[in-house]
């Protein structure tokens, strides 16, 4: 009975027992052939997230893992232990990817796809143990983007680069060059700049990722801008290498010389190189179908600063939607191409007023064309975006959609070259017809004749070519579906040698083909006589499968017979993506010429849906709208069916030789003022886009740099409040616009003290007048800067009427010769709601600070104030007279007459008499 009780001895001191924790020590030390494989690769590509193909999955592990777990919401699990520790996992579906790696790209990561490079039999060859081999295909980054679903269809994906040189003697301003290619559509532009052009050449750009070198990336005087767009890579100086930069552009473009593109300076050749280095290693080896390098030359494109794009709402609202911007509000595009080339062209205006002319004929002629247009505009929707899926096909990412829409893309292009052939048509669309017949007509045609109807997203899914096209494979296929036929006779044949209805004959990537039966029915093929028919595979809850000889040699001959179709398609497939590779830059050609077409008649029927005009835009200094309009507010109101209240605007000057005039805009808040600041400044660009514009009549001298100072907002991250902004903005403003640009300011100087901002605003606008001399509308609260119309010869009072009824103020929107006396402020805040206590309050506070006011009106305070700097004589400085014979002695030197030893003591003569 002891003997039973007695204790087990301390598994410490069992032998065996220390074995088995040594062999387990070992077993979670030692690292499996499978995740040996991919920490190699991962060392790699330490700077991106791995995505390792395992079946049906992309998995991620270690850190990875933990961190595509957070980023994706997913469930971060566990598989194995490696040094002790479990391994964090975590996996998307293959059908899926392209979902988490948009979401993965918008939240600023890199991602290494590794896919399997062989089938998993084939390392089944090798040995049980052996991995099946697998590498990196592509990586993933921001501006390397092709797919269609991780791309917007209206907006450029552009990649940048930028290179700083060093400042030329006598000034310590650098130059930068800046390089933007698109690996989706093939567009790559070149230019040079100073430090500030290039913030507004990066805010027009709007680049998805921006490649530096390590250097620039860590120089404190750049690093602040750097660090303040969305998605900067920092890369060796390899990349940014000048001395190797042309052989490297060249190599790409398989030229001898970069003077095959034209004249680039040595740092624009420098930045070229850079992005197509990384385009290279980005898509390991592969080559987009790019563009050649084409420069913009400096003042080519009206300068528009990132404040001032976000002011005026371009392209997206304050709020960051494009809903409710202007390109939004003129977007009448049918195809993605077009959509993106009016945005490029929103984006950057031109400033020659031939060119603007040019695209100004376009559209004209389509608004006379409306038969036409209708036309054309319905076999445009037709036209699939041929820049991508060409991109696609060359970067072998392609499959038989992108296939497809070459084809419809061609077939729409030479439709179109047909209809648009007439004598007398303006040169863009001449030009435009010419490139939509580059392609050879033979490509559409063994395109529609190869491909079917009904076509799969993916190559490997197979079906995509047309029944008849390739006898050898009409027959593979024919096999194949006999097979199949065949299965389903032996599934019925089965179900009556069996007795068992329910018998069926299924599929899966586990088992192959294998026969169904319910749990109950399973006994009955595991007894005499049908078990020597009937071999057992697998027990489920509530079915059991089986397979049989038969069967097994009848999923070889199908296998056999599908392998071979699938194999004959995707010769097929790449014989016609070679085909449309060989035309690659006929395709392109006709892509732009869709694009450019598209953009002509879209801003052609918005001209005729909003009633825009023809703006005459000339080199002068001209600024006159009348009964301009702003385009997007007039699109709003019009929905809630109310009217827009039209505005004149008159800057020109009083003769013509002078400059351009400032108003002076007052008028109580929500009267309109912000509005009619924004809607000319938008007529602008729409003028210099080369579109029609709101206003019963426009002319305008063009215009080289637009800025707009309209609303407050802080920048907390950098360290400036709202006043901060206010002031940084404005500096811009007076230290940038010349005589041609337009200015729009509102509200300066109210961030601060009342005399403090009334100083700066007085101050702000004396500059505009006397130095900038440039062509503005002045928006202010501060009535006594209307007094200067009586000083300075260029600028003019404008305001915004209101009317008072029964103590409330009503806004008529009318904009008219003259100035405000007051703001009715307390009137608009009684309509935001304040209490009435607040409003009775204030009413009598009012009341007594007008009172004192009166003391000193605004015409007095002028009158006292000495106008602008330069206007005044500088006050005389007394010289020391002792300084004044050094000086004079100096003057007497003459370097060239003297010689090393006499300049030496005239030097030493000098500071003796300095001392005195």
């Amino acid at each position: 009975m002891d003997a039973l009780h007695k204790p087990a001895p301390d598994e410490t001191d069992d032998p065996r027992a220390d074995a088995r924790a040594a062999e387990t020590r070992v077993a979670e030390t030692r690292v499996t052939p499978m995740m040996e494989q991919y920490i190699e690769i991962k060392a790699a590509n330490p700077d991106c997230l791995l995505f390792y193909r395992m079946g049906d999955f992309y998995e991620m592990f270690f850190a990875d893992a933990e961190t595509a777990s957070r980023a994706l919401g997913i469930v971060l699990t566990k598989r194995g232990k490696h040094q002790g520790a479990d391994i964090p996992m975590c996996g998307v579906p293959i059908e899926r990817a392209d979902e988490y790696l948009h979401r993965l790209i918008a939240l600023g990561h890199r991602v290494a796809v590794c896919e399997q490079m062989e089938d998993p039999a084939e390392a089944k060859k090798r040995g049980g143990k052996s991995v099946v081999r697998r590498d990196v295909v592509r990586l993933v980054t921001p501006g390397t983007l092709t797919e269609d679903t991780l791309l917007d269809s209206r907006r450029n994906n552009f990649l940048a680069a930028i290179v700083r040189g060093k400042p030329s003697s006598g000034s310590d301003d650098a130059r930068f060059a800046l390089a933007c290619l698109d690996i989706s559509t093939g567009e790559f532009r070149l230019t040079e700049c100073d430090r500030v052009r290039l913030a507004s050449e990066i805010a027009r750009v709007e680049p998805g990722e921006v490649i530096v070198s390590d250097a620039l990336y860590e120089d404190p005087d750049v690093a602040p801008f750097l660090r303040s767009l969305p998605a900067v890579t920092p890369l060796g100086r390899d990349v940014f290498d000048g001395a190797s930069a042309e052989r490297r552009l060249t190599s790409y473009f398989a030229v001898a010389t970069s003077d095959a593109f034209g004249t680039f300076s040595r740092l624009e050749l420098t930045a070229a190189a850079a992005c197509v280095t990384y385009v290279e290693r980005t898509q390991l080896g592969k080559r987009p179908p790019l563009s050649p390098p084409s420069r913009e030359a400096l003042g080519a494109t009206l300068s528009i600063d990132a404040a001032t794009r976000a002011n005026l709402e371009l392209m997206k609202t304050l709020g960051g939607e494009r809903r409710g911007s202007l390109v939004a509000a003129i977007d009448r595009t049918v195809t993605a191409a077009g959509s993106r080339l009016l945005a490029q062209r929103i984006a950057a205006p031109l400033t020659d007023p031939a060119a603007i002319a040019r695209r100004l004929d376009a559209v004209e002629f389509f608004t006379r064309e409306s038969i036409l247009r209708g036309v054309v505009r319905e076999k445009l929707a037709a036209a699939p975006d041929l820049a991508r899926s060409l991109a696609r096909i060359v970067l072998a990412r392609g499959g038989p959609r992108d296939l497809a829409a070459i084809r419809d893309g061609l077939s729409a292009a030479a439709d179109l070259a047909g209809r648009l052939s007439a004598d007398g048509l303006p040169d863009e669309i001449t030009t435009a017809s010419r490139d939509l017949r580059a392609p050879d007509p033979a490509l559409a045609e063994m395109l529609s004749a190869a491909l079917a109807d009904e076509l799969p997203l993916q190559k490997r899914d197979g079906g995509f070519v047309r029944s008849g096209y390739e006898p050898a494979l009409d027959e593979a296929r024919a096999l194949r579906d006999e097979s199949r036929r065949v299965i389903a006779a032996l599934q019925a044949r089965y179900a009556d040698e069996t007795g068992i209805r329910a018998l069926k004959i299924r599929h899966n990537n586990v088992l192959g083909y294998f026969v169904e039966v319910t749990a109950q029915n399973a006994e009955r093929l595991m007894t005499p006589p049908l078990n020597a028919t009937f071999i057992h595979r697998q027990t489920l809850a509530g079915q059991v499968r089986f397979t049989s000889t038969e069967l097994g040699a009848l999923e070889a001959k199908i296998a056999s017979a599908a392998d071979r179709a699938l194999g004959l398609e995707l010769e097929i497939f790449e014989r016609l993506a070679a085909a449309v590779i060989a035309a690659a830059d006929a395709v392109k050609a006709a892509a732009q010429a869709l694009a450019v077409i598209d953009v002509a008649a879209a801003l052609a029927a918005v001209a005729i849906e909003c009633r825009f005009v023809r703006p005459e835009v000339d080199g002068g200094v001209g600024f006159c709208i009348e009964g301009g309009r702003h385009p997007v507010v007039e699109q709003a109101i019009a929905s809630e069916g109310g009217s827009f209240v039209a505005n004149d605007c008159d800057l020109s000057p009083m003769s013509d030789t002078g400059r351009g005039r400032i108003a002076v805009v007052t008028g109580p808040n929500m009267a309109g003022k912000s509005t009619y600041l924004r809607q000319n400044a938008l007529i602008v660009v729409l003028a210099q886009a080369g579109s029609f514009v709101p206003a019963a009549r426009a002319r305008i001298g063009v215009v080289d740099r637009l800025f707009s100072r309209v609303g407050a907002a802080d920048d907390l991250a950098r360290g400036r409040s709202t006043f901060m902004v206010e002031m940084v903005e404005t500096a811009a403003i007076l230290n940038q616009a010349s005589d041609r640009s337009l200015v729009i300011l509102d509200e300066i100087g109210r961030g601060t003290a009342t005399y403090d901002g009334l100083s700066i605003a007085w101050a702000a606008v004396e500059h505009l007048h006397d130095r900038n001399r440039c062509r503005a509308l002045f928006a202010t609260h501060f009535h006594e800067l209307t007094a200067l119309a009586n000083k300075l010869d260029r600028l003019f009072n404008i305001t915004v009427r209101v009317k008072e009824w029964h103590g409330d103020v009503v806004f008529l929107h009318e904009v008219v010769a003259g100035a405000a006396d007051r703001s009715y402020g307390i009137q608009v805040a009684k309509l935001a709601g304040l209490p009435p206590a607040v409003i009775e309050r204030a009413k009598h506070v009012l009341g007594v600070l007008e009172a004192e006011d009166r003391t000193s009106p605004a015409r007095k305070l002028v009158d006292d104030l000495p106008l602008f700097a330069p206007r005044i004589a500088p006050p005389k400085v007394a010289v020391d007279p002792h300084a004044e014979a050094v000086m004079k002695r100096l003057a007497e030197l003459d370097p060239d007459d003297m010689s090393p030893r006499d300049a030496l003591e005239a030097l030493y003569a000098l500071k003796q008499a300095a001392r005195g």
